[in-house]
């Protein structure tokens, strides 16, 4: 596939806006082959036999828990799998990779140690560092012998990344740096090899580097006592005088916010994927609970309340889900147009994760947010017993409450999607302001009454219907901001308002084409009739909250006669029809029970 053909037929990051995609582009579930199977299975055995049996060491920290594990991944080729085979990766495909994170969402804390390992903690080195580097510490890292954490937040430095501290001044005769400052909050920190660190050399030049964990001077504080995923390690590490030698220096001087972004958005991508897994094992505990516990003579799932929760968490989790191997299988078009243009594994996955990164961010914002409802309604679920730590559902509420918050707050990550969606159509590269003109003169004409057609015809309208709306709002604040009446960075309301709307247009479109391309098999899971309850549920949930945030929106910029034909046109585009929801409910909540948990 060459770069043009990647142009015209792959969506570009963001272009889901004003562009439409088919079923037959992207990848579900559903799709997986016999080998991808394989690895799954792999991957599952490890959790049975390794992480399960290991959970309350894992939960305290005992016998150096983690890094033996990682250990034993390295072992199975796990944490090397998406990595070149030239270093002793695996180099499997996107999908392949997504599938495997997803499948380790369940392992509770020790989620933290491998994501930060084979996240932040390799792909700085694969895609910036040296031939020489990458030689020296992906071997390592890829067996495990290495463990690697990554230093970017410090005390006055979180979100504003770029306000670090920590200095690098260059000796004398150039054969090294010397670090002083502190990071804070640095995952895998009490048994880490190597940190990936971030310092502004001359306190100026912000800029990356490598530091083993032997280097005087490199000190650690205790333990973090955290809410949630104590089996992590988190401790705060100190540099004081530490020399790193000039060769270690990671990427080009000055250029380390470049490191910093570009390894988060495959962290933002992963943390997604983890969320989703995670959401289809609390799903499995709450309706085998919701199955067993009996109350006023029956189970508990018998009644509209409870059924109601698991069929949320059951649709939720399934649009997640949906969205996320789609966005897989982009990135593998993207990687493999890369490789296939001469460039090389790494640089080919750094570009791709570049350019799906407004994607990355609403998978990790949607990811986490379904998990946090899943947790939350599982212990209510699960009644005292849930609120109590000896049994599992506490745990998982607690544990969930940090991703919304590491890779990038959630508010940051919403604030990021709509900056790039702005970003890229100034340089050119989406044509939002054709589109956004054209729902402009559709306003100001009479409204047409279209039929739709085909079995998801009011899906597909609703769809297009969503895109209008966003442009509509978007294209307001641009023009107010264009006119002098507005300063959409001051308006950060504004922004989360279209950021949420962007997260429903993506996902529910993501959702429609997986369902529309179950329709088309005669083998599935479930019966076609319960993949389009949940679709229809979510649309029609998704219609009344694109509703709202486009009102919020319109009515924090516009007034008067503006504002009436604006509100107009939300009237005109969140028209899916109603939906007897509780019924929909009623039978995917009811294929759950029958299956004691996940099944789609």
């Amino acid at each position: 596939m060459s770069d043009t053909l990647v142009q015209s037929d792959v969506l570009k990051g963001g272009e889901f806006l004003i562009r439409d995609a088919r079923p037959e582009d992207i990848f579900i579930p559903e799709d997986l082959n016999e080998e991808q199977l394989m690895v799954k299975k792999m991957a599952q055995d490890f959790l049975e036999q390794d992480i399960y049996p290991n959970a309350q060491k894992i939960e305290k920290q005992q016998d150096n828990i983690s890094a033996t594990l990682l250990k034993r991944m390295g072992e199975l080729g796990l944490l090397g799998a998406h990595m070149p085979a030239e270093y002793g990766g695996l180099e499997l495909d996107t999908n392949t990779n997504t599938l495997i994170t997803e499948v380790f969402g369940p392992m509770g804390s020790f989620s933290v140690p491998f994501a930060a390992h084979t996240g932040i903690g390799m792909l700085p080195i694969l895609y910036f560092g040296t031939e020489a580097q990458k030689q020296h510490y992906l071997p390592g890292l890829i067996s495990g012998d290495i463990k690697a954490a990554y230093c970017l937040t410090e005390p006055g430095s979180g979100s504003d990344a770029l306000n670090a501290k920590t200095r690098a001044d260059l000796s004398a005769d150039g054969s090294h740096y010397v670090l002083n400052g502190q990071k804070m909050w640095i995952s895998n920190a009490g048994f880490a090899d190597l940190f990936i660190v971030f310092a502004k050399i001359g306190g100026e030049k912000f800029t990356g580097f490598i530091v083993e964990r032997n280097s005087p001077g490199l000190t650690l504080g205790a333990e973090e006592d955290k809410m949630g995923i104590k089996g992590s390690s988190t401790r705060q590490v100190f540099f004081e005088n530490v020399k790193v030698p000039a060769e270690n220096v990671l990427g080009e001087v000055g250029k380390g916010h470049l490191i910093a972004f570009n390894a988060l958005n495959i962290g933002r991508f992963k943390l997604g994927a983890m969320c989703i897994g995670g959401s289809k094992k609390i799903i499995e505990m709450a309706t085998q609970y919701a199955n067993e516990r009996q109350q006023f003579g029956q189970p508990i799932g018998n009644f509209g309340a409870i059924q109601f929760k698991l069929a949320e968490m059951a649709i939720r989790t399934f649009a997640a889900q949906s969205a996320m191997y789609r966005m897989s299988e982009q990135m593998q078009d993207r990687k493999n147009a890369g490789s296939e243009a001469g460039k090389s594994f790494g640089q080919a996955t750094l570009e791709a994760a570049e350019e799906y990164a407004i994607e990355c961010s609403i998978l990790k914002v949607y990811g986490s947010e379904v998990t946090d409802y899943c947790v939350d309604e599982n212990v209510q679920i699960h009644g005292g017993i849930g609120f109590s730590e000896e049994y599992p559902a506490a745990r998982a509420y607690r544990d969930s409450r940090i991703n919304r918050i590491y890779e990038g707050t959630n508010e940051i990550n919403r604030l990021l999607m709509v900056d790039q969606l702005f970003k890229r159509a100034l340089k050119g590269q989406l044509d939002i302001v054709g589109p956004a003109w054209a729902v402009q003169k559709e306003l100001a004409s009479m409204p047409t009454f279209e039929k739709t057609e085909g079995a998801y015809g009011e899906e597909h309208k609703a769809i297009a219907d969503f895109k209008k709306i966003i442009l509509m709002c978007a294209g307001g604040a641009a023009k107010m901001q264009m006119d002098g009446k507005l300063n959409l960075k001051d308006e950060q309301e504004i922004l989360m308002n279209c950021a949420d709307m962007l997260i429903d247009l993506y996902v529910a479109e993501s959702m429609l084409l997986r369902v529309e391309k179950l329709s088309m098999r005669s083998e599935k899971p479930q019966p076609q009739e319960v993949y389009d309850a949940m679709l229809q549920v979510f649309f029609h949930d998704a219609s009344a909250r694109m509703a709202k945030n486009a009102t919020d929106a319109l009515a924090s910029f516009a007034e008067g006669d503006l504002l009436k034909t604006f509100l107009m046109g939300v009237k005109r585009f969140t028209k899916y029809p109603p939906v007897n929801v509780k019924a929909k409910r009623q039978l995917v909540a009811a294929t759950l029970r029958t299956n004691n948990g996940w099944c789609f």
